[in-house]
Protein backbone atom coordinates (compact mmCIF):
# COMPACT_ATOMS: atom_id res chain seq x y z
CA UNK A 1 0.00 0.00 0.00
CA UNK A 2 1.47 3.43 -0.79
CA UNK A 3 0.86 6.71 0.53
CA UNK A 4 0.00 9.65 -1.34
CA UNK A 5 1.46 13.58 -0.41
CA UNK A 6 1.74 16.30 -1.51
CA UNK A 7 4.11 19.33 -1.80
CA UNK A 8 3.01 22.90 -2.62
CA UNK A 9 4.54 24.68 -5.58
CA UNK A 10 4.85 28.68 -4.85
CA UNK A 11 1.89 29.33 -6.96
CA UNK A 12 -0.33 27.87 -5.04
CA UNK A 13 -0.68 24.10 -6.74
CA UNK A 14 -0.43 21.03 -5.41
CA UNK A 15 2.54 18.22 -6.86
CA UNK A 16 1.42 15.05 -6.08
CA UNK A 17 3.36 11.85 -5.21
CA UNK A 18 3.20 8.80 -3.99
CA UNK A 19 5.93 7.23 -1.58
CA UNK A 20 6.37 3.52 -0.88
CA UNK A 21 5.67 2.68 2.60
CA UNK A 22 6.57 -0.78 4.22
CA UNK A 23 8.48 -2.25 7.08
CA UNK A 24 11.57 -0.81 7.57
CA UNK A 25 14.22 -1.44 9.60
CA UNK A 26 16.57 1.52 11.21
CA UNK A 27 20.16 1.59 11.84
CA UNK A 28 21.67 4.19 13.95
CA UNK A 29 24.64 5.64 14.29
CA UNK A 30 26.61 4.58 17.45
CA UNK A 31 30.17 5.05 18.70
CA UNK A 32 32.48 2.47 19.24
CA UNK A 33 33.98 1.03 22.50
CA UNK A 34 37.16 -0.82 23.06
CA UNK A 35 38.27 -1.94 19.50
CA UNK A 36 40.72 -5.03 20.44
CA UNK A 37 43.79 -6.66 18.61
CA UNK A 38 43.17 -8.16 14.97
CA UNK A 39 44.68 -10.12 12.05
CA UNK A 40 45.25 -9.15 8.23
CA UNK A 41 47.50 -10.96 5.42
CA UNK A 42 50.49 -9.83 4.68
CA UNK A 43 54.05 -11.53 2.74
CA UNK A 44 57.07 -9.62 1.83
CA UNK A 45 60.47 -11.04 1.09
CA UNK A 46 63.34 -8.53 1.11
CA UNK A 47 67.19 -9.20 1.04
CA UNK A 48 66.88 -11.94 3.55
CA UNK A 49 63.92 -10.65 5.26
CA UNK A 50 60.58 -12.70 5.23
CA UNK A 51 57.44 -11.00 6.31
CA UNK A 52 55.33 -13.63 6.56
CA UNK A 53 51.79 -13.84 5.47
CA UNK A 54 50.81 -16.18 8.33
CA UNK A 55 52.47 -13.37 10.67
CA UNK A 56 50.23 -10.75 9.07
CA UNK A 57 46.87 -12.87 9.13
CA UNK A 58 47.52 -13.29 13.23
CA UNK A 59 48.07 -9.81 14.09
CA UNK A 60 47.43 -6.85 11.77
CA UNK A 61 44.18 -4.52 11.90
CA UNK A 62 43.11 -1.08 10.57
CA UNK A 63 41.66 1.83 12.85
CA UNK A 64 40.00 4.84 11.54
CA UNK A 65 40.71 8.46 13.09
CA UNK A 66 38.46 10.70 14.50
CA UNK A 67 38.37 14.79 13.67
CA UNK A 68 38.04 17.99 15.15
CA UNK A 69 35.39 20.71 14.66
CA UNK A 70 34.73 24.26 13.57
CA UNK A 71 32.32 25.41 11.09
CA UNK A 72 29.94 23.71 8.43
CA UNK A 73 27.74 25.23 6.07
CA UNK A 74 24.52 26.31 7.44
CA UNK A 75 20.76 26.14 7.15
CA UNK A 76 18.50 24.73 9.73
CA UNK A 77 16.31 22.28 9.26
CA UNK A 78 14.18 19.42 10.58
CA UNK A 79 15.91 16.74 9.41
CA UNK A 80 19.12 16.45 12.13
CA UNK A 81 18.82 12.42 12.82
CA UNK A 82 21.38 10.30 11.29
CA UNK A 83 19.86 7.16 11.25
CA UNK A 84 18.85 4.64 7.78
CA UNK A 85 15.57 2.75 6.91
CA UNK A 86 16.23 -0.45 4.75
CA UNK A 87 14.54 -0.41 1.77
CA UNK A 88 14.27 -4.22 0.80
CA UNK A 89 12.37 -3.78 -2.71
CA UNK A 90 15.18 -1.10 -3.73
CA UNK A 91 13.87 1.47 -6.61
CA UNK A 92 10.39 1.59 -6.64
CA UNK A 93 9.03 1.69 -9.77
CA UNK A 94 5.29 2.49 -8.30
CA UNK A 95 5.98 6.35 -7.87
CA UNK A 96 3.56 8.80 -10.03
CA UNK A 97 3.84 12.02 -10.37
CA UNK A 98 1.89 15.00 -11.44
CA UNK A 99 2.86 18.22 -12.53
CA UNK A 100 1.23 21.78 -12.72
CA UNK A 101 -0.18 22.79 -16.10
CA UNK A 102 -0.54 26.79 -14.54
CA UNK A 103 2.98 27.40 -13.13
CA UNK A 104 4.14 30.81 -14.37
CA UNK A 105 7.36 32.81 -14.37
CA UNK A 106 6.67 35.43 -12.70
CA UNK A 107 9.89 35.95 -10.32
CA UNK A 108 7.14 36.69 -7.64
CA UNK A 109 5.99 33.41 -7.47
CA UNK A 110 8.81 31.58 -7.57
CA UNK A 111 10.07 31.80 -3.45
CA UNK A 112 13.81 31.40 -4.96
CA UNK A 113 13.63 28.95 -7.83
CA UNK A 114 14.30 31.11 -10.86
CA UNK A 115 12.18 30.55 -13.76
CA UNK A 116 13.88 32.20 -17.01
CA UNK A 117 14.41 30.68 -19.82
CA UNK A 118 18.44 31.50 -19.57
CA UNK A 119 18.84 30.68 -15.95
CA UNK A 120 17.18 27.23 -16.19
CA UNK A 121 19.45 26.54 -19.07
CA UNK A 122 22.26 27.70 -17.74
CA UNK A 123 21.82 25.49 -14.90
CA UNK A 124 21.25 22.64 -16.44
CA UNK A 125 24.08 23.09 -18.82
CA UNK A 126 26.53 23.77 -16.36
CA UNK A 127 25.25 20.34 -14.59
CA UNK A 128 25.98 18.76 -17.54
CA UNK A 129 29.03 20.17 -18.18
CA UNK A 130 30.65 19.32 -14.99
CA UNK A 131 29.27 15.40 -14.85
CA UNK A 132 29.69 14.58 -18.71
CA UNK A 133 33.82 12.99 -17.49
CA UNK A 134 35.10 10.15 -17.93
CA UNK A 135 34.19 8.25 -15.07
CA UNK A 136 30.75 9.62 -14.80
CA UNK A 137 28.63 9.80 -18.09
CA UNK A 138 25.10 10.87 -16.89
CA UNK A 139 22.56 13.85 -17.57
CA UNK A 140 22.42 13.43 -21.05
CA UNK A 141 18.92 14.42 -20.69
CA UNK A 142 20.08 17.94 -20.18
CA UNK A 143 20.54 18.88 -23.42
CA UNK A 144 16.80 19.78 -23.85
CA UNK A 145 15.62 23.54 -23.75
CA UNK A 146 14.22 24.38 -20.64
CA UNK A 147 11.96 26.84 -21.09
CA UNK A 148 9.72 27.38 -17.86
CA UNK A 149 9.76 26.26 -14.62
CA UNK A 150 6.83 24.08 -15.69
CA UNK A 151 9.63 22.57 -17.72
CA UNK A 152 12.16 22.22 -14.96
CA UNK A 153 9.53 20.69 -12.28
CA UNK A 154 8.69 17.79 -15.50
CA UNK A 155 12.71 17.45 -16.37
CA UNK A 156 13.12 16.93 -12.73
CA UNK A 157 9.82 14.85 -12.22
CA UNK A 158 11.30 12.75 -15.00
CA UNK A 159 14.58 11.78 -13.30
CA UNK A 160 12.68 10.98 -9.78
CA UNK A 161 10.47 8.85 -11.77
CA UNK A 162 12.77 6.91 -13.57
CA UNK A 163 14.39 6.17 -10.74
CA UNK A 164 18.02 7.57 -12.11
CA UNK A 165 19.35 7.98 -8.68
CA UNK A 166 22.89 9.05 -9.66
CA UNK A 167 21.56 12.01 -12.09
CA UNK A 168 18.88 13.23 -9.12
CA UNK A 169 21.91 12.92 -6.46
CA UNK A 170 23.77 15.15 -8.67
CA UNK A 171 21.12 17.64 -9.53
CA UNK A 172 20.30 18.06 -5.80
CA UNK A 173 23.38 19.02 -5.13
CA UNK A 174 23.61 21.82 -7.88
CA UNK A 175 20.66 23.41 -6.61
CA UNK A 176 21.50 23.26 -3.37
CA UNK A 177 25.22 24.95 -4.07
CA UNK A 178 23.29 27.60 -6.45
CA UNK A 179 20.83 28.11 -3.26
CA UNK A 180 17.76 26.97 -4.43
CA UNK A 181 16.31 25.22 -0.98
CA UNK A 182 12.78 25.37 -2.41
CA UNK A 183 14.09 22.31 -5.18
CA UNK A 184 16.59 20.64 -2.81
CA UNK A 185 14.43 20.10 -0.62
CA UNK A 186 11.21 18.29 -3.22
CA UNK A 187 14.64 16.38 -4.24
CA UNK A 188 15.97 15.31 -0.64
CA UNK A 189 12.31 13.84 0.05
CA UNK A 190 11.99 12.06 -3.39
CA UNK A 191 15.50 10.62 -3.25
CA UNK A 192 14.65 9.58 0.00
CA UNK A 193 12.50 6.66 -1.63
CA UNK A 194 15.30 5.87 -3.84
CA UNK A 195 17.70 4.66 -2.01
CA UNK A 196 17.74 1.63 0.44
CA UNK A 197 20.84 0.26 2.88
CA UNK A 198 20.23 -2.88 1.60
CA UNK A 199 19.84 -2.33 -2.20
CA UNK A 200 22.19 -2.07 -4.91
CA UNK A 201 25.83 -0.31 -4.27
CA UNK A 202 24.19 3.08 -5.80
CA UNK A 203 21.43 3.15 -3.44
CA UNK A 204 23.70 2.07 -0.44
CA UNK A 205 26.04 5.07 -1.15
CA UNK A 206 22.40 7.33 -2.19
CA UNK A 207 21.76 6.83 1.83
CA UNK A 208 24.67 8.15 3.07
CA UNK A 209 24.70 11.10 0.71
CA UNK A 210 21.11 12.23 0.95
CA UNK A 211 22.27 12.32 4.71
CA UNK A 212 25.18 14.08 4.33
CA UNK A 213 23.01 17.03 2.09
CA UNK A 214 20.25 17.16 5.07
CA UNK A 215 23.91 17.23 7.70
CA UNK A 216 25.10 20.12 5.11
CA UNK A 217 21.44 22.28 5.17
CA UNK A 218 21.50 21.15 9.12
CA UNK A 219 24.74 22.34 9.67
CA UNK A 220 24.94 18.67 11.72
CA UNK A 221 28.13 17.06 9.53
CA UNK A 222 30.50 17.44 12.34
CA UNK A 223 28.75 16.27 14.91
CA UNK A 224 27.42 12.95 13.33
CA UNK A 225 31.67 12.51 11.89
CA UNK A 226 32.14 12.73 15.61
CA UNK A 227 29.53 10.54 16.66
CA UNK A 228 30.46 8.02 14.01
CA UNK A 229 32.64 4.60 15.17
CA UNK A 230 33.00 1.58 14.12
CA UNK A 231 31.71 -0.30 16.74
CA UNK A 232 32.12 -3.76 18.14
CA UNK A 233 29.13 -6.75 16.74
CA UNK A 234 27.88 -8.12 19.98
CA UNK A 235 29.16 -12.31 19.51
CA UNK A 236 29.16 -15.08 21.67
CA UNK A 237 32.40 -15.15 24.26
CA UNK A 238 33.79 -18.01 22.74
CA UNK A 239 34.34 -16.14 19.53
CA UNK A 240 36.88 -13.28 18.88
CA UNK A 241 35.40 -10.10 18.64
CA UNK A 242 35.81 -8.56 15.07
CA UNK A 243 35.14 -4.95 14.90
CA UNK A 244 33.57 -3.92 11.78
CA UNK A 245 36.65 -1.76 10.13
CA UNK A 246 38.48 -5.46 10.90
CA UNK A 247 35.54 -7.00 8.29
CA UNK A 248 35.86 -4.22 6.04
CA UNK A 249 39.66 -4.84 6.84
CA UNK A 250 39.45 -8.62 5.87
CA UNK A 251 37.07 -8.39 3.08
CA UNK A 252 38.58 -5.50 0.33
CA UNK A 253 42.40 -5.41 0.15
CA UNK A 254 42.89 -1.59 0.04
CA UNK A 255 44.54 -1.27 3.45
CA UNK A 256 46.65 -4.41 3.66
CA UNK A 257 48.07 -2.86 0.46
CA UNK A 258 49.09 0.31 2.34
CA UNK A 259 50.27 -1.59 5.28
CA UNK A 260 52.26 -4.38 3.35
CA UNK A 261 53.76 -1.50 0.53
CA UNK A 262 54.70 1.09 3.80
CA UNK A 263 56.40 -1.99 5.32
CA UNK A 264 58.33 -3.40 2.56
CA UNK A 265 59.82 -0.16 1.79
CA UNK A 266 60.66 0.35 5.42
CA UNK A 267 62.75 -3.50 5.44
CA UNK A 268 64.49 -2.11 2.23
CA UNK A 269 65.95 1.27 3.39
CA UNK A 270 67.21 -0.10 6.95
CA UNK A 271 67.88 -3.26 5.76
CA UNK A 272 71.74 -2.52 7.03
CA UNK A 273 71.38 -0.06 9.73
CA UNK A 274 71.85 -0.91 13.70
CA UNK A 275 69.36 1.57 15.38
CA UNK A 276 66.23 2.37 13.93
CA UNK A 277 63.73 4.94 14.98
CA UNK A 278 60.28 4.56 13.09
CA UNK A 279 58.03 7.36 13.78
CA UNK A 280 54.37 6.70 13.12
CA UNK A 281 52.03 9.57 12.74
CA UNK A 282 49.05 7.61 13.58
CA UNK A 283 50.22 4.43 15.41
CA UNK A 284 46.35 3.57 16.23
CA UNK A 285 47.05 -0.20 17.69
CA UNK A 286 50.54 -0.41 16.42
CA UNK A 287 50.01 -3.64 14.59
CA UNK A 288 51.52 -2.25 11.14
CA UNK A 289 54.48 -3.33 13.23
CA UNK A 290 54.35 -6.66 14.10
CA UNK A 291 55.55 -8.60 11.10
CA UNK A 292 58.39 -5.72 10.46
CA UNK A 293 59.61 -6.94 14.02
CA UNK A 294 59.09 -10.51 13.23
CA UNK A 295 61.26 -9.77 9.81
CA UNK A 296 64.21 -8.07 11.37
CA UNK A 297 64.37 -10.66 14.56
CA UNK A 298 65.17 -13.17 11.66
CA UNK A 299 67.97 -10.46 9.68
CA UNK A 300 71.46 -12.20 9.27
CA UNK A 301 73.90 -11.02 11.40
CA UNK A 302 71.20 -10.37 14.59
CA UNK A 303 68.27 -8.10 14.72
CA UNK A 304 68.67 -3.85 15.35
CA UNK A 305 67.76 -2.11 18.00
CA UNK A 306 64.06 -0.74 17.32
CA UNK A 307 62.46 2.27 18.61
CA UNK A 308 59.08 3.50 17.87
CA UNK A 309 57.53 6.98 18.46
CA UNK A 310 53.91 6.05 18.35
CA UNK A 311 51.99 9.72 17.66
CA UNK A 312 47.85 9.31 18.50
CA UNK A 313 45.81 11.88 20.34
CA UNK A 314 43.19 10.86 22.65
CA UNK A 315 40.39 10.44 20.68
CA UNK A 316 41.37 7.15 19.10
CA UNK A 317 41.81 6.13 22.80
CA UNK A 318 38.50 4.07 21.75
CA UNK A 319 40.04 1.59 18.87
CA UNK A 320 42.40 0.50 21.24
CA UNK A 321 39.93 0.05 24.86
CA UNK A 322 42.87 2.66 26.25
CA UNK A 323 46.54 4.79 25.62
CA UNK A 324 48.92 4.55 23.66
CA UNK A 325 50.42 2.17 26.77
CA UNK A 326 48.32 -0.65 25.39
CA UNK A 327 50.52 -0.72 22.14
CA UNK A 328 53.89 -0.48 24.05
CA UNK A 329 52.91 -2.96 25.94
CA UNK A 330 51.42 -5.45 23.10
CA UNK A 331 55.07 -4.20 21.06
CA UNK A 332 57.39 -4.73 23.54
CA UNK A 333 55.87 -8.03 24.37
CA UNK A 334 56.38 -9.25 20.85
CA UNK A 335 60.15 -7.87 21.09
CA UNK A 336 61.09 -9.91 23.84
CA UNK A 337 59.62 -13.29 22.70
CA UNK A 338 62.16 -12.74 19.34
CA UNK A 339 64.69 -11.19 21.14
CA UNK A 340 64.91 -8.10 19.47
CA UNK A 341 65.72 -4.64 21.37
CA UNK A 342 63.27 -2.36 21.58
CA UNK A 343 62.14 0.60 22.90
CA UNK A 344 58.67 2.58 22.49
CA UNK A 345 57.64 6.08 23.43
CA UNK A 346 53.70 7.57 23.26
CA UNK A 347 53.30 11.02 22.16
CA UNK A 348 49.29 11.43 22.98
CA UNK A 349 48.99 14.19 20.68
CA UNK A 350 47.49 15.40 17.59
CA UNK A 351 49.68 15.05 14.57
CA UNK A 352 49.39 18.21 13.30
CA UNK A 353 51.09 19.82 16.54
CA UNK A 354 54.08 17.93 16.50
CA UNK A 355 57.86 19.36 17.02
CA UNK A 356 60.68 18.20 16.38
CA UNK A 357 61.51 18.26 20.03
CA UNK A 358 58.51 15.39 20.54
CA UNK A 359 60.17 13.43 18.84
CA UNK A 360 63.09 12.62 21.11
CA UNK A 361 65.49 12.57 18.31
CA UNK A 362 68.92 10.30 19.19
CA UNK A 363 72.11 10.74 17.43
CA UNK A 364 73.11 7.80 15.18
CA UNK A 365 69.93 6.10 14.72
CA UNK A 366 68.22 5.68 11.32
CA UNK A 367 64.80 7.34 10.90
CA UNK A 368 61.92 5.85 8.81
CA UNK A 369 58.77 7.95 8.82
CA UNK A 370 55.43 6.59 8.39
CA UNK A 371 52.17 8.47 6.63
CA UNK A 372 49.58 5.71 6.55
CA UNK A 373 46.20 7.19 5.93
CA UNK A 374 46.88 10.17 7.84
CA UNK A 375 47.88 13.54 5.69
CA UNK A 376 44.90 14.09 4.38
CA UNK A 377 43.45 14.64 7.91
CA UNK A 378 46.11 18.13 8.24
CA UNK A 379 44.62 21.16 7.04
CA UNK A 380 46.55 22.92 4.68
CA UNK A 381 46.97 26.10 3.17
CA UNK A 382 43.15 26.31 1.90
CA UNK A 383 42.14 26.01 5.58
CA UNK A 384 44.63 28.44 7.64
CA UNK A 385 47.50 30.05 7.31
CA UNK A 386 49.49 27.04 9.65
CA UNK A 387 49.17 24.92 6.64
CA UNK A 388 50.28 21.45 9.03
CA UNK A 389 50.20 19.67 6.36
CA UNK A 390 53.43 21.37 3.94
CA UNK A 391 54.85 21.96 7.68
CA UNK A 392 55.06 18.48 9.03
CA UNK A 393 56.89 17.39 5.69
CA UNK A 394 59.55 20.45 5.84
CA UNK A 395 59.70 19.20 9.38
CA UNK A 396 60.53 15.68 8.89
CA UNK A 397 62.66 16.23 6.30
CA UNK A 398 64.75 18.07 8.27
CA UNK A 399 64.73 14.85 10.00
CA UNK A 400 67.00 13.49 7.19
CA UNK A 401 64.96 10.19 7.24
CA UNK A 402 66.05 7.45 5.42
CA UNK A 403 62.66 6.46 4.21
CA UNK A 404 59.13 8.25 4.53
CA UNK A 405 56.20 6.15 3.30
CA UNK A 406 53.07 7.82 2.11
CA UNK A 407 49.84 5.45 1.97
CA UNK A 408 46.72 7.51 0.74
CA UNK A 409 43.08 7.61 -0.41
CA UNK A 410 43.24 8.33 -4.44
CA UNK A 411 40.59 10.89 -4.31
CA UNK A 412 39.99 14.60 -4.81
CA UNK A 413 38.38 16.23 -2.28
CA UNK A 414 40.62 18.63 -0.91
CA UNK A 415 39.90 22.01 -2.25
CA UNK A 416 37.53 21.32 -4.26
CA UNK A 417 34.45 23.43 -4.51
CA UNK A 418 31.04 21.62 -3.33
CA UNK A 419 29.56 20.55 -6.46
CA UNK A 420 32.50 19.12 -7.93
CA UNK A 421 33.76 17.48 -4.77
CA UNK A 422 30.16 15.64 -4.39
CA UNK A 423 30.79 14.68 -7.85
CA UNK A 424 33.98 12.84 -7.14
CA UNK A 425 32.52 11.40 -3.67
CA UNK A 426 30.26 9.74 -5.54
CA UNK A 427 32.69 8.33 -7.83
CA UNK A 428 35.20 7.71 -5.09
CA UNK A 429 32.61 5.76 -2.91
CA UNK A 430 30.57 3.82 -5.71
CA UNK A 431 33.66 1.68 -6.64
CA UNK A 432 34.23 1.25 -2.87
CA UNK A 433 30.49 0.03 -2.27
CA UNK A 434 30.63 -2.03 -5.20
CA UNK A 435 34.11 -3.97 -4.30
CA UNK A 436 31.62 -4.99 -0.73
CA UNK A 437 28.99 -6.16 -2.84
CA UNK A 438 31.50 -8.78 -4.22
CA UNK A 439 32.62 -9.66 -1.00
CA UNK A 440 29.33 -9.88 1.52
CA UNK A 441 25.50 -10.27 0.76
CA UNK A 442 23.61 -7.34 -0.03
CA UNK A 443 21.06 -8.30 2.91
CA UNK A 444 24.25 -9.21 5.36
CA UNK A 445 23.70 -7.17 8.33
CA UNK A 446 27.23 -7.19 9.21
CA UNK A 447 27.57 -5.35 5.38
CA UNK A 448 25.18 -2.49 6.30
CA UNK A 449 27.02 -2.18 9.61
CA UNK A 450 30.08 -2.16 8.24
CA UNK A 451 29.29 0.57 5.46
CA UNK A 452 27.14 2.40 7.86
CA UNK A 453 29.65 2.82 10.65
CA UNK A 454 33.23 2.81 8.89
CA UNK A 455 32.41 4.66 5.76
CA UNK A 456 29.35 6.76 5.98
CA UNK A 457 31.38 9.06 8.45
CA UNK A 458 33.54 9.90 5.63
CA UNK A 459 30.85 10.48 2.88
CA UNK A 460 28.73 12.85 5.70
CA UNK A 461 32.00 14.85 6.68
CA UNK A 462 33.32 15.45 2.70
CA UNK A 463 29.87 16.40 1.37
CA UNK A 464 28.23 18.43 4.84
CA UNK A 465 31.22 19.97 5.96
CA UNK A 466 33.09 23.11 5.28
CA UNK A 467 36.61 24.89 7.19
CA UNK A 468 38.13 23.54 9.75
CA UNK A 469 35.44 20.92 10.61
CA UNK A 470 36.18 19.37 7.03
CA UNK A 471 38.48 16.48 8.26
CA UNK A 472 38.41 14.13 4.89
CA UNK A 473 40.59 16.23 2.29
CA UNK A 474 42.06 13.51 0.09
CA UNK A 475 44.66 14.81 -2.45
CA UNK A 476 45.86 12.48 -5.46
CA UNK A 477 49.25 11.35 -5.74
CA UNK A 478 50.16 14.01 -8.07
CA UNK A 479 49.36 17.13 -5.90
CA UNK A 480 51.14 14.85 -3.48
CA UNK A 481 54.27 14.33 -4.86
CA UNK A 482 54.33 18.50 -4.83
CA UNK A 483 54.38 18.99 -1.61
CA UNK A 484 56.90 16.21 -1.68
CA UNK A 485 59.35 18.05 -3.90
CA UNK A 486 58.80 21.42 -2.24
CA UNK A 487 59.98 19.77 0.51
CA UNK A 488 63.32 18.77 -0.62
CA UNK A 489 62.38 14.84 -1.41
CA UNK A 490 62.62 12.65 -3.65
CA UNK A 491 61.36 9.58 -5.02
CA UNK A 492 62.19 6.14 -3.20
CA UNK A 493 61.07 3.76 -5.60
CA UNK A 494 59.23 0.84 -4.20
CA UNK A 495 61.23 -2.84 -4.83
CA UNK A 496 59.95 -5.26 -6.85
CA UNK A 497 59.55 -7.99 -4.25
CA UNK A 498 56.86 -5.54 -2.95
CA UNK A 499 55.25 -5.76 -5.77
CA UNK A 500 55.33 -9.63 -6.68
CA UNK A 501 53.99 -9.31 -3.26
CA UNK A 502 51.38 -7.38 -3.41
CA UNK A 503 50.05 -9.26 -6.56
CA UNK A 504 49.72 -12.30 -4.88
CA UNK A 505 47.66 -10.88 -2.10
CA UNK A 506 45.34 -9.60 -5.05
CA UNK A 507 45.32 -13.27 -6.21
CA UNK A 508 42.85 -13.71 -2.92
CA UNK A 509 40.29 -11.48 -4.04
CA UNK A 510 38.20 -10.28 -7.40
CA UNK A 511 39.96 -10.24 -10.66
CA UNK A 512 38.46 -6.28 -11.03
CA UNK A 513 40.90 -5.40 -8.58
CA UNK A 514 43.74 -3.80 -10.52
CA UNK A 515 47.18 -2.86 -9.45
CA UNK A 516 49.13 -0.31 -11.56
CA UNK A 517 53.14 0.44 -11.00
CA UNK A 518 53.76 3.68 -12.41
CA UNK A 519 56.82 6.57 -11.77
CA UNK A 520 58.18 4.16 -8.68
CA UNK A 521 54.27 4.32 -6.92
CA UNK A 522 52.11 1.53 -6.80
CA UNK A 523 47.81 2.06 -7.39
CA UNK A 524 45.37 -0.35 -5.98
CA UNK A 525 42.44 -0.01 -7.93
CA UNK A 526 38.83 -1.31 -8.73
CA UNK A 527 38.24 -2.04 -12.30
CA UNK A 528 38.99 1.29 -13.80
CA UNK A 529 39.30 3.66 -11.01
CA UNK A 530 42.26 3.89 -8.49
CA UNK A 531 41.17 3.95 -4.98
CA UNK A 532 44.83 3.80 -2.84
CA UNK A 533 48.35 5.08 -3.73
CA UNK A 534 51.11 4.07 -2.02
CA UNK A 535 55.06 5.56 -2.66
CA UNK A 536 57.90 6.15 -0.70
CA UNK A 537 60.61 8.85 -0.41
CA UNK A 538 63.93 10.18 0.80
Amino acid sequence: MQASQENAIPDGSRLFFNQPLGDKESYCWSCIQNVPHYQCSNDVSIQGLHLSADTFEQHCTLESSSGTGGSCAARNSPSTTASFSTNESGVSQQNSLSYPSDVHDSPDQTSGSPTSESYVTHKLRELETAMLGPDLDVLNSCNSQISTETEKWKFLGEVISRGDLMEGLCICARFLEDGDMFTVDWLIAELRGLVSVSGEPIQRLGAYAVEGLVARLASSGSAIYNALRCKEPVLPASMELLSYMHVLYEICPYFKFGYMSANGAIAEAIKEENRIHIIDFQISQGTQWITLIKALADRPGGPPHIRITGIDDSTSAYARGGGLEIVGGRLKMLAQQFKVPFEFRAVGIPASEIQVENLKIQPGEAIAVNFALVLHHMPDESVGTQNHRDRLLRMVKGLYPKVVTLVEQESNTNTAPFFARFVETLNYYSAIFESIDVALPREHRERINVEQHCLAREVVNIIACEGVERVERHELLGKWRSRFAMAGFKPYPLSSYVNGAIKALLGKYSSKYTLEEKDGALYLGWMDRHLVSSCAWR
